[in-house]
């Protein structure tokens, strides 16, 4: 059984939280309103939109010193819906990388939706996380969360590849975003 911590209570935040509940692990939720909580999860989720993630950093890097630490944004330009915010060499996963040198960064969640987390499927598909990282037990082990809670999980490489999974994000936001995919709809994968 795994803790996990989970700084962001929203659709997404919850939408994790319920995954790894139904799989048995220990679910602590973290909003605004409780800075000064204490992160007690092994696995620390940020589930916040990447504007707010130089913040948590600030204030939270000590606690999130040797830990698994996944950061699930989109670092899209959300009034225009035409670009990544983050240079092209990088991703917003290696910002938060190099922010947190004694952590291991995850790239994941970030090419779901939250009702495909939630249902476990995308059309007739089992919902599959793709994560990407360095560290090849902190993937194990998130890929044993997202498994135990009845979804897919696929490794998608090194940290360098979060580059593409935030760009595979964007693609599927602003589909959904012009309503020609639905919220509860997304891409798939079969093995």
């Amino acid at each position: 059984m795994t803790t996990i911590s989970i700084v962001g209570p929203g659709a997404m935040g919850q939408a994790i939280a319920s995954l790894a509940e139904r799989g048995g692990h220990t679910v602590q939720l973290i909003g605004r309103a409780d800075s000064d909580a204490e992160v007690t999860g092994d696995v620390v989720v940020l589930a916040v939109p990447y504007p707010a993630l130089r913040e948590i950093i600030s204030t939270r890097a000590g606690s999130l010193a040797g830990k698994i630490v996944v950061d699930i944004t989109n670092p899209l330009d959300f009034e225009t819906f035409d670009a990544l915010t983050v240079p092209a060499d990088s991703s917003a996963a290696a910002e938060v990388a190099t922010a947190l040198p004694q952590s291991h960064v995850l790239k994941a969640f970030n090419t779901t939706f939250a009702g495909t987390l939630s249902s476990g499927a995308i059309g007739d598909l089992t919902t599959t996380v793709l994560i990407a990282g360095d560290d090849t037990d902190a993937k194990s082990t998130l890929a044993d969360v997202v498994t135990s809670g009845g979804l897919d999980a696929l490794d998608a490489g090194s940290l360098k590849r979060a580059r593409e999974l935030e760009a595979l994000g964007f693609l599927q936001l602003t589909l959904a975003a012009g309503e020609k995919v639905s919220w509860t709809g997304g891409f798939g994968t079969v093995r």
